[in-house]
């Protein structure tokens, strides 16, 4: 059991990092209502600009104006709103540039927190980047082989390069998730600076439950009380609109662990709320290479097993 004391006495820390694919105020609305209604405040992804080019995985943009407006009443009401990449498909340089713009005009201000899309080429280590270590990237190059991407937000030569922008704009993004609700137990540090990828100024991990189905998993009665019992830190990296709720009604399993864990001790707050305490009590410093190289085979093995992102 780690010794951190959270705001209020609470027993541990929780929070969602929604990534944005496929969503529609139809597909996440109904799940926002509910979060709202038990007190939870967690952290939605969008993208401001709508797409230009083919997209791969889209879903709606703050182009859309009844997203939009959901969108900004979210924020009015606690909700955190990040950054997911100008849109849907790969972003050229002046277009993330665009985005960020657009995104500082509709909440007042520049995203703290941003994460990457799928295989957008704009994404910023990504792929093979996202490893310092010699052995998971070789492992993760062989693993690849035949389907490996390119990925250039990082790469100043590159057009799709944004990497001064995030630095100066963007306090957070997210890298490894793990298969684990307590994620103190498997990130040395939270969050962390890694001095190998100078354009991002603070990384941090994630819980994975990309679908319904591992949401409810992660959040049984047995994982919510060892999340307790060991006064833990879980951001749940999830995609709301992938069937959390169907024709207006959320999922059961999702309601039901969703209330049990609001009766709990807990402090939920969105992720750069969350991060930025962690920071003052003991996380925010560079990670070690021996930190890194811990974080990064257990992502590894997890990815070679199960196909995390």
């Amino acid at each position: 059991m780690n010794s951190l004391v959270f705001p209020g006495g609470k027993r541990f820390a929780f929070t969602i990092l929604d990534d944005t694919d496929l969503a529609t105020v139809e597909k996440v609305g109904p799940v926002y209502e509910l979060l709202a209604s038990l007190g939870f405040r967690t952290t939605k992804t969008v993208w401001p600009l709508a797409p230009r080019r083919q997209s791969r995985l889209g879903g709606a943009t703050l182009a859309d104006v009844p997203y939009a407006d959901f969108v900004r009443g979210l924020h009015a009401r606690g909700f955190e709103i990040a950054f997911h990449g100008a849109t849907s498909h790969s972003s050229v340089r002046e277009e993330t540039r665009e985005a960020l713009e657009r995104f500082k005009a509709f909440f007042g201000d520049y995203p703290k927190v941003h994460c990457n899309h799928s295989y957008n080429q704009d994404n910023i280590y990504w792929g093979a980047a996202r490893l310092a270590s010699l052995g998971p990237r070789l492992i993760y190059r062989l693993a690849t082989v035949s389907g490996e991407r390119c990925f250039d937000g990082h790469n100043p030569d590159s057009p799709y390069f944004w990497g001064d922008l995030c630095q100066a704009h963007v306090r957070y993004v997210r890298n490894f998730v793990y298969r684990e609700v307590n994620l103190l137990k498997v990130t040395p540090v939270l969050p962390y600076h890694d001095e190998t990828k100078p354009y991002v100024n603070q990384w941090f991990t994630s819980t994975e439950a990309p679908t319904v189905d591992r949401f409810c998993e992660m959040l049984t009665d047995q994982r919510q009380r060892q999340l307790e019992d060991e006064r833990g830190v879980c951001i749940l990296y999830a995609h709301l609109a992938c069937g959390f709720a169907r024709e207006g009604a959320v999922d059961p399993r999702v309601r039901q662990r969703l209330g049990r864990l609001a009766s709990r001790n807990g402090w939920f707050v969105p992720v750069s709320e969350l991060l930025d305490y962690l920071g003052r009590h003991g996380g925010g410093c560079t990670a070690t290479r021996r930190e890194l190289a811990s974080m990064e085979w257990r992502w590894m093995q997890e990815k070679l097993r199960h196909g995390s992102s």
